[in-house]
């Protein structure tokens, strides 16, 4: 196991806020270095200092458990009243405007948004962000969906974003878009178990305290189905259309139909339709197949009068870029799966969507 002053001496290589180790600071309390290899303590903060103090508890974490004979690390902020949220990400208690509101610096908002999950939304947001960036726009991605955030892992972005005062956070970047994920603020394998006013909370919170900066558009990966989240981002911010992702599948498509039903519903004028793992060309033979049909989102497209942006193929180069942190329209921006999604950045451009 490893010593009480191994421990102590590892702990003065981390820094409190203010540049200060903190064994000197003297905010550490009740240090305990068990038989077992296990090592706990507390650090005595003030509340208002509690989101600074999250990365400076994740510094500790880290590393005394690079500490040889240390098996276990427990740090407690007894400033911090919710200690299992992300930083800072907690509802306001200050009186907000009533009504939708613009969030500053942002021109356009533009929801992607599905019925159903397994549709390949996410994978669809990520591409549409790194071409949109490739035709000139200045693009924001935002990762609401809270349950299961897989934009990091699209984005190839990794790490804490880091909050030089307390209040604001600042987003991160990769592929030309600009990014922010409740992911990046927990462990990839750590679930999320909020409710609805947590929920609610942490989106305003990401919406209005991230530094997005100057965007010509802020992408928002929606979670799958019309929840909490879509309810509180339509009535709390002024979102400009929504992309509705499908596949041709009629499941799929019954879905749909109620997300689209849901923005008509909260005055959120439908953009366009995206049919996703439309068909699938043999790398072998050639052959084309329709494993999820074909056809079934244009026709819904013009039923409801609105645009067919794109048939996206189902495709295995799509995954893989994906899966490995380059959407394809980064990693293979001259195939003609990224064309697809690069055709749909043109059209949303040309049209004043994006």
């Amino acid at each position: 196991m490893a010593s009480r002053e191994a421990v102590l001496e590892r702990l003065k290589t981390v820094r409190d806020p203010g540049g200060e180790d903190i064994v000197s600071a003297g905010v550490m309390r009740a240090l305990n270095v068990g038989e077992d290899g296990s090592v706990r303590f507390v650090m005595e903060i003030a509340p208002s200092q509690a989101a600074a103090y999250e990365a400076v508890k994740a510094e500790a974490e880290r590393v005394l458990g690079a500490l040889d004979g240390v098996t276990k690390v427990s740090i407690v902020l007894t400033g911090h009243s919710a200690p299992a949220a992300p930083p800072d990400l907690k509802p306001q208690k200050a009186a907000e405007p009533s009504g939708p509101q613009k969030v500053p610096g942002v021109d356009r908002i533009l929801a992607i948004a599905s019925g159903k999950g397994g549709v390949g939304k996410s994978t669809v947001s990520a591409n549409l962000a790194v071409a949109l960036a490739q035709a000139g726009r200045r693009v924001g991605l935002l990762d609401a969906d809270v349950y299961g955030p897989s934009q990091p892992r699209m984005l190839g972005v990794s790490g804490r974003p880091a909050s030089p005062d307390g209040k604001t956070i600042l987003p991160m970047r990769n592929h030309g878009v600009t990014m922010m994920s409740i992911g990046l603020m927990t462990n990839e394998d750590q679930a999320v178990v909020w409710r609805g006013p947590m929920l609610m909370g942490a989106l305003q919170q990401m919406m209005n305290q991230v530094q997005w900066g100057a965007l010509d558009v802020l992408l928002v990966d929606l979670p799958p189905g019309t929840g909490d989240v879509q309810m509180t981002l339509t009535q709390k911010f002024q979102v400009d259309g929504a992309v509705i992702v499908s596949t041709p599948q009629d499941v799929a498509l019954l879905d749909a139909r109620k997300g689209i039903d849901m923005f008509n519903q909260l005055k959120v004028p439908i953009t366009g339709m995206i049919e996703n793992m439309s068909t699938h060309i043999c790398s072998k033979c050639g052959h084309e197949e329709h494993v999820f049909g074909h056809g079934g989102v244009a026709a819904e497209a013009a039923k409801l009068g609105v645009p067919l942006l794109a048939e996206i193929p189902l495709h295995l180069d799509i995954r893989l870029a994906a899966d490995g942190g380059a959407p394809i329209t980064a990693s293979q921006p001259d195939s003609p799966q990224a064309q697809a999604f690069r055709s749909v950045a043109d059209a949303l451009v040309a049209k004043g969507a994006a």
